[in-house]
């Protein structure tokens, strides 16, 4: 049995639906989940990993688990008491769903140390332990919808610097086959998309989908900021514009894991748009 944390999120719904369309059993576990966050005959429990507690019953008969490392509320979980209830419910592998800002931004308190942290914390548990690392997600596009949907113009930042954004369906992918097979533990995969693609051509890739133009219009970095502050903490919104705006050349990389994993090349950014092309009509 495969437990999946953050089941709601862009690669946990997609985790559960590839490891369910296999036939595991998997259990589908976030804090708000419902009978609808899930296919037919998925088990969903809510559960919060700032409440470790809370997890014990999910885990009770489980021998693999999909962890995701927090996001914004990180600093919020213990993950030695997380990883004792894991252990004591039966599993014996975890996946942890990280960031490549661990490797590429060390510095920064969030992106850097905490993650680090959080990944010490896996590698230390006595499980055995798989890590993937994405970097620039395409679905971070889905920011842009009700301005795409209203008036067909995609605002963003640094409009002609690229990133090879990876489809969340990927990193589940690479999830569910670190989770179900053996030859993963002990591995970190970077996981990018196939090439890199500034926001300029990603709005044209929305409006080439859409079959109608969509403008790009530029935001200077100081109104990026001001918006990102509405939904994220001031040190991740200055960490996040300096991976957008000044790319380290590790962040510029394309990255041969997903392709290592899978067997094949990572979907391109068109290909998302147009797995999620009603969200922009």
């Amino acid at each position: 049995m495969i437990v999946v944390t953050g089941a709601t999120g862009n690669v946990g719904r997609a985790l559960v639906r590839v490891l369910a369309a296999a036939g595991e059993k998997v259990i589908a576990t976030s804090r708000g989940v419902t009978e609808a966050d899930v296919p037919d005959g998925v088990e969903h429990r809510k559960a919060d990993l700032a409440d470790a507690a809370s997890l014990r019953p999910v885990f009770d008969g489980a021998d693999a688990l999909f962890l995701q490392s927090g996001g914004p509320s990180a600093h919020l979980l213990d993950l030695g008491e997380i990883l004792d209830a894991a252990r004591a419910g039966g599993v014996r592998r975890v996946v942890l769903l990280s960031s490549l800002g661990v490797a590429t931004r060390p510095e920064s308190a969030s992106h850097g140390v905490l993650g680090l942290a959080i990944e010490e914390a896996v590698r230390g548990s006595g499980l055995d332990w798989t890590i993937l690392r994405p970097g620039n997600f395409a679905s971070n596009s889905f920011a842009w919808v009700p301005s795409v949907r209203a008036e067909r113009t995609v605002a963003a930042p640094f409009g002609d610097v690229g990133l090879p954004a990876v489809d969340p369906r990927d990193i589940a992918e690479v999830a569910a086959a670190a989770l179900r097979e053996d030859g993963h533990a002990g591995r970190i995969y970077e996981l990018t998309g196939p090439a890199a693609i500034t926001p300029r051509e990603q709005a044209e890739a929305i409006g080439a989908v859409l079959g109608e133009p969509v403008r790009f219009a530029e935001l200077t970095p100081d109104e990026a900021r001001a918006r990102m502050l509405d939904f994220m903490p001031a040190d991740v919104a200055e960490t996040t514009l300096a991976i957008l705006g000044s790319p380290t050349p590790a962040e510029r990389r394309v990255s041969p894991d997903v392709e290592k994993v899978l067997g094949r090349a990572p979907r391109p950014y068109a290909d998302w748009v147009r797995a999620n092309v009603a969200a922009f009509r």
